[in-house]
């Protein structure tokens, strides 16, 4: 082998040298095609480049992903965000047109044969009804000129019942059916004078009662009995409410008649303070 080499190393230098021209004869006239050192290269190194770029698009992908998840939360809060604040925006507009509707209904209903010089409305909020009391907590106190006494009635200008307490912001509300109310009445279908007063065990159902009945009054249930305006406290004709039945009192001799509300007073909103009326005698 030596001597092969010795004989013919002239000769295998010079087709060495031949071939490699070819090789890169041929790799120009091809115009860029790899010549075989390269292409041994590329055929190792690809199948590991390939798995680094599947590795990075993997990444990316769930780099956008997780990306996209969290802009798509964040809209999603925004969203909610705003819709919470179209829905307050509408419970707004619906409560100001209930307003507007009670306020209309309490100057279209207020009676024109009485004068009513100031009215305050106020909304409610609170209420309270144990079994010694019943009364509701109004908006409006002394710096809107409300005071003790002022009388207070829904929007169809039924009784609710009168001020007792004044803050400066606030006042309390003893309603018609507390056990301490009493009030001069009539029985508008005969015209009859009575007494309208609470009643412990009445107050529990929402009622109230009317005594002190004129004789003969010949009651029927659904007579409507209203202010009577003796007292300065109540003005004349206001609607208290209407007769459910006619009972005996515990003497067995006198008897009462049960009452029942024209207002609605476990689901008012706003009401209306009279600070000032003609009163009449």
């Amino acid at each position: 082998m030596k001597d092969f080499f010795r004989r013919n190393g002239g000769l295998i230098l010079i087709a060495a040298i031949l071939l490699a021209l070819v090789t890169a004869v041929v790799s120009t006239l091809l115009g860029g095609v790899a010549d075989p050192l390269s292409n041994v290269v590329q055929f190792l190194t690809t199948p590991a480049r390939n798995g680094f770029n599947a590795v990075i698009n993997w990444t990316e992908e769930r780099y956008n992903d997780a990306f996209e998840r969290e802009q798509l939360k964040q809209e999603n809060e925004e969203l909610k965000q705003r819709v919470a604040e179209l829905e307050e925006k509408e419970r707004e507009y619906e409560a100001a047109l209930q307003e507007n509707e009670r306020l209309r209904n309490v100057l279209e209903l207020r009676p024109k044969e009485r004068s009513f010089d100031e009215l305050e409305s106020a909304m409610v909020t609170a209420r309270s009804a144990s079994n010694w009391a019943s009364t509701l907590t109004l908006s409006k106190g002394s710096a809107q000129g409300v005071a003790v006494d002022d009388c207070v009635v829904d929007e169809y200008w039924n009784l609710v019942g009168v001020v007792a307490e004044v803050g400066e912001n606030w006042c309390t509300v003893r309603t018609l059916i507390d056990s301490d109310t009493e009030m001069g009445a009539l029985i508008s279908r005969t015209g009859g004078a009575a007494i309208l007063e609470g009643d412990l065990a009445l107050m529990g159902e929402g009622k109230l009662k009317l005594t002190f009945l004129p004789e003969n009054s010949q009651l029927m249930s659904g007579d409507l009995v209203t202010t009577s305006g003796r007292g300065g406290v109540f003005p004349s004709g206001i609607v208290a409410g209407h007769v459910e039945e006619v009972r005996t009192d515990a003497s067995g001799i006198g008897q009462y008649a049960v009452i029942v509300p024209e207002t609605d007073l476990d689901n008012l909103k706003q009401v209306f303070i009279i600070k000032d009326f003609t009163i009449v005698e």
